[in-house]
């Protein structure tokens, strides 16, 4: 383990949008700056992500310098998005839970609306700090998270990749592989490491920011999804289903919640603490 390294950083801006892939980033309690700080949400107030509208890989959010955002996409003419003022906020339902967000402006809902051929809006979660708790079968008193599915950040490894890559080339469906990084949607990549060591983790240290390992991530139909294309296949969940089901959940790598604040570069060293 002493030649683990952060191999790649990977931002969320919009949720389900294609991430960006900065060479550092802070990190605050509920996530990296930035992340997943905006949710596309149906008329009925319900998160859309790439479950049901896949083609959301295919559109990109730049984070600007005033928090804004600049959406983009093939075929359609970009737009700036400014930070909502937090004067009424929406409801917006999250895997069951009702979280609190300020809608964006109506040049921001046509433009996604038009992009998914569906009526949604775009919501801004304007204080993280207090909208929504991590889960609190896993959570410690006041951890919170963005719109991310569930905890602050998710970490995965090359070594586990490459493990997975060599099974499904060995399954029903090795057409499929080898599968790139990108479907599992990090925001930390880790490389060094043995295969599946993740497993074992309790506490980390990324530099000199340390996180507490949660639980593993169950994995969703979403990594089915080729993130440049938008097509989706049968792999990695078949192969997952068979090689890599815990306690009825398919699983690949590890969710953390941030024990302290800083920033994580490209190259920082991984210390496996527990």
């Amino acid at each position: 383990m002493g030649n683990a390294v952060l191999h790649s950083i990977h931002v969320h801006p919009v949720k389900a949008f294609r991430a960006q892939s900065p060479r550092e980033a802070l990190v605050e309690p509920w996530g990296l700056a930035g992340d997943r700080r905006w949710v596309l949400i149906d008329a009925g107030g319900k998160v859309v992500t790439q479950r049901e509208q896949p083609r959301m890989a295919l559109a990109a959010a730049e984070i600007l310098s005033d928090g804004g955002l600049r959406l983009s996409a093939e075929g359609s003419a970009p737009v700036t998005v400014p930070v909502p003022e937090p004067v009424d906020t929406t409801t917006v339902e999250i895997f069951g839970a009702k979280v609190e967000a300020v809608l964006a402006d109506a040049a921001a809902h046509a433009w996604c609306s038009a992009r998914l051929g569906a009526d949604v809006r775009l919501a801004h979660m304007d204080d993280p700090a207090v909208r929504r708790p991590v889960d609190p079968l896993f959570a410690r008193p006041g951890e919170t998270v963005s719109f991310a599915d569930g905890y602050p950040l998710l970490v995965t490894t090359l070594g586990s990749l490459d493990a997975l890559n060599a099974l499904i080339a060995r399954g029903d469906h090795p057409g499929e592989g080898p599968l790139p990084m990108t479907r599992f949607r990090p925001n930390a990549v880790v490389s060094g490491t043995d295969a599946w060591a993740e497993d074992d983790w309790s506490r980390i240290a990324i530099g000199d920011v340390t996180f507490r390992v949660a639980k593993p991530c169950g994995r969703c139909v979403v990594t089915t999804t080729d993130q440049d294309t938008a097509v989706r296949g049968k792999e990695p969940l078949r192969t997952l289903a068979r090689h890599r089901r815990f306690a009825g959940k398919l699983v690949f790598g590890q969710n953390l919640v941030p024990e302290s604040r800083g920033t994580l570069h490209v190259g920082d060293p991984v210390t496996i603490l527990e």
